[in-house]
């Protein structure tokens, strides 16, 4: 790993903004960076070595601050959640019940283990979901409902993800899990009782006045800790990332933390971990096998089929199943995590990224249908406060930035 490398990657990464900002493609920032990665990688000039040491480490690091990301997404602290969490939990259960029988017929055909497919079939990207709902301004009880069943699926299926890939050490995974998820708890009630003292609320203004950054600063001392405690105990890093997200959406931080948080994680490590991705991923098996093609085509096929009949059976309208059907970072986590313990070959993970970038597409149809109908779409509000709304972390990742 060498300065050259390292600027190699991170020139890569602009060409996410690149093609971003072009209005007729309106791509996500991931398809280019997964792009830039793939040219210069296995597929490519092969200029990245992705088994050097050190750049798989900040790759994990960029692993876990997706997760982070998409763990500080989820709508915890909405005032309106009681009132969508029963519908949203029936929706969730709807889609895994229609994804497992899918799943298993998935497997039969492909060879790869079907609690895989159930997990993607399954899956919601609140990631992808939440900025897209913000940046239309979309609202209202269909939207409530909508997002928050996202939310929940997104939850439940990351959780259970490290367990469905554990490649036979189920306990030693759903252990570390829980010793994982039980030291977010106790930084849980640390960080409220600190910001409830007499010395974090000043520590806290000081922290403004003179830019010292400290909510990011303990927001990412709590994600290396986790993240610390996941290698130690066997399991995934994706675990702890989500964990500490859900800590920052549950106690809620202000919009100068999201944009701390957007420089860091957006500016460097994630585009860096969607790279190194890229640059792993055998592209020439995609394109000159019929059957990844197929592969492909039915993931993409089967995930809306699924998101669109639960979408019906809950009473919500086809566009909210169309939403729904985005996935992000749950492919990036199976691809990722498949490829290092050799569940999945080149061309699947390829495969199962590209189904990803198509998935995309369908939710932004789905948010544009949605957007024609006035109760969905929210009047304009100057809001100008430093905090966000209950439960709302003012992201724009992995969408388009700015």
């Amino acid at each position: 790993m060498t300065f050259g490398i390292l600027a190699l990657i991170i020139v890569a990464g602009l060409v996410g903004p690149l093609l971003s900002g072009i209005r007729r493609l309106s791509l996500p920032l991931v398809v280019g960076e997964i792009f830039a990665g793939i040219a210069l990688g296995t597929s490519g000039f092969k200029l990245i070595n992705t088994g050097d040491p050190t750049l798989s480490f900040l790759s994990d690091v960029g692993f876990a601050m997706l997760m982070f990301l998409v763990g500080t997404h989820l709508p915890l602290r909405d005032p309106n959640l009681r009132k969508a969490l029963r519908t949203s939990l029936i929706a969730t259960g709807l889609s895994f019940a229609l994804a497992i029988p899918a799943g298993f017929l998935l497997a039969h055909f492909t060879g790869i283990a079907a609690p895989i497919f159930i997990l993607l079939l399954a899956n919601s990207s609140a990631a992808v979901a939440m900025p897209i709902v913000h940046e239309r301004k979309l609202g209202g009880a269909t939207v409530l409902f909508t997002t928050t069943w996202i939310a929940a699926a997104d939850t439940l299926t990351i959780v259970a993800l490290p367990l469905a890939m554990s490649t036979g050490k189920t306990v030693t995974v759903a252990i570390g899990a829980s010793i994982v998820t039980g030291a977010a708890g106790m930084f849980f009630f640390a960080l409220k009782l600190f910001r409830s003292s007499g010395v974090g609320d000043h520590l806290r203004q000081l922290s403004k006045e003179r830019h010292w950054a400290l909510d990011l600063r303990m927001s990412l001392a709590i994600l290396f800790i986790l993240g610390t405690l996941a290698v130690k105990f066997g399991t995934s890093v994706l675990v702890a990332g989500f964990a500490a997200g859900a800590i920052v959406s549950l106690v809620g931080e202000p919009r100068r933390f999201t944009k701390q948080l957007i420089g860091i994680a957006e500016g460097f490590f994630v585009p860096l971990f969607f790279v190194v991705l890229g640059a792993k991923i055998n592209v020439i098996a995609l394109v000159k096998s019929p059957a990844m093609w197929m592969l492909t085509g039915l993931i993409v096929g089967s995930n809306v089929v699924v998101h669109v009949i639960v979408a019906r059976l809950v009473k919500l309208p086809l566009s909210s199943g169309l939403v729904a059907a985005a996935e992000l970072g749950l492919p990036a986590a199976v691809v990722s995590i498949g490829l290092a313990t050799g569940l999945l070959q080149s061309g699947q993970a390829a495969a199962i990224i590209a189904a990803s970038m198509l998935s995309l597409i369908a939710c932004s149809i789905g948010a544009a249908v949605l957007s024609k109908n006035p109760a969905n779409v929210e009047p304009d509000k100057h809001d100008k406060d430093d905090k966000p709304g209950p439960g709302q972390i003012d992201h724009k990742s992995r969408i388009n930035e700015d």
